[in-house]
């Protein structure tokens, strides 16, 4: 694998109307371009991922598997406004030469589609073969098969929607009400807001699983318990283990790019929207996901000229996008192939 930062040094104009004195993205890739330029897989990470997309999906990416390096060129960025590279609110802000903190700019997912796209520009990419994510990464396939209905051959977003729900913008803005009742949030510091991030994280947490997750694995053995419950410890060790990955900033900037997201803003709607896409798209739900369910995934496949849905089994909700590789690489392997 290579890690590569690409700069971007114009003025970056945004969605909201606001401006970036430019950026830099952090990058990934594994595999050769080939001479053709034809044979690249782009992976749009999730809300808190990173570019090293064989480290948090292992099933998906690497030698045999569905995305192969031996045949591929694979490449993910760690989007912008996130903590792995990329310009984020903890970047220096040229007009103060101090980082930018609660000053950074609101993104949208177009505005992170955008900075995508000047990367592709920069490496001579013309024609992408497959363009996958899931969660967040999945509502960014979409915002790039809506604006260059051209580029990609395949599609594939997983447990995604169309335009973000109430019931989802309801989790990230109580998650960001546990980041606010942290009183170190105010200040300008990198650690300002990270015990209510831990607090946010467990929120979070209730809507990656679900009832039946959490039965089959924070269970009690002894019914004797009466306190510190295993369900108990393993909301506030995830608390505690993503703080020592992310912080509270980019935590912020990212859940509002995700509520942000509504393919059909600007576009007469949804439905026409998702009618611009030319691409074959595969799009993958997860039976027992609460926060996407499954019915905005086919939603999606009703309105995409070109698409096929497919459901995967999985007692894990959300999360099963990340889990059920097996299955997933399954249905690509055979869509795909016979599209």
């Amino acid at each position: 694998m290579k890690t590569e930062i690409f700069t971007y040094s114009h003025l970056y104009h945004l969605e909201s109307g606001e401006i970036l004195s430019g950026f830099q993205l952090s990058y990934s890739t594994i595999g050769q371009l080939n001479e053709q330029k034809d044979n690249v897989i782009w992976v749009c990470h999730a809300l808190t991922g990173n570019a090293k997309v064989n480290e948090w999906w292992p099933g998906m990416v690497g030698e045999a598997a569905v995305f192969d390096p031996k045949d591929s060129f694979i490449i993910c960025v760690n989007m912008l406004g996130s903590c792995y590279g990329s310009t984020n609110a903890l970047s220096i802000n040229p007009a103060t030469s101090e980082p930018y903190y609660h000053d950074f700019p609101f993104l949208t997912n177009r505005d992170i589609v955008g900075s995508f796209d000047l990367l592709r520009q920069h490496l001579g990419i013309e024609k992408i073969n497959i363009l996958a994510g899931g969660s967040m990464g999945g509502q960014q396939v979409l915002e790039w098969g809506i604006i260059e209905p051209d580029r990609f051959d395949y599609l594939i977003p997983v447990a995604t929607n169309a335009l973000h729900s109430p019931w989802g913008i309801a989790f990230n803005e109580s998650q960001r009400m546990a980041i606010e009742a942290d009183p170190t949030w105010k200040e300008k510091a990198p650690h300002a807001g990270i015990i209510g991030m831990k607090a946010a994280r467990s929120v979070a947490l209730l809507s990656y699983r679900n009832y039946a997750a959490y039965v089959g694995t924070q269970s009690e053995n002894n019914p004797d318990v009466y306190n510190d419950f295993r369900a108990s410890s393993y909301q506030r060790y995830q608390g505690e283990k993503l703080a020592k990955r992310f912080h509270a900033f980019a935590y912020w900037t990212l859940s509002k790019a995700m509520d942000s997201h509504h393919v059909g803003r600007g576009r007469e709607g949804v439905e026409a929207a998702l009618n611009r896409i030319k691409a074959k798209t595969l799009v993958i739900g997860v039976e027992s996901d609460v926060l996407f369910p499954v019915d905005e995934q086919k939603f999606l496949a009703r309105h995409i000229p070109k698409a096929e849905y497919v459901e995967v089994q999985s007692k894990y909700g959300h999360d099963g996008f990340l889990i059920e590789t097996d299955q997933i690489t399954e249905a690509i392997r055979e869509v795909v192939t016979n599209f």
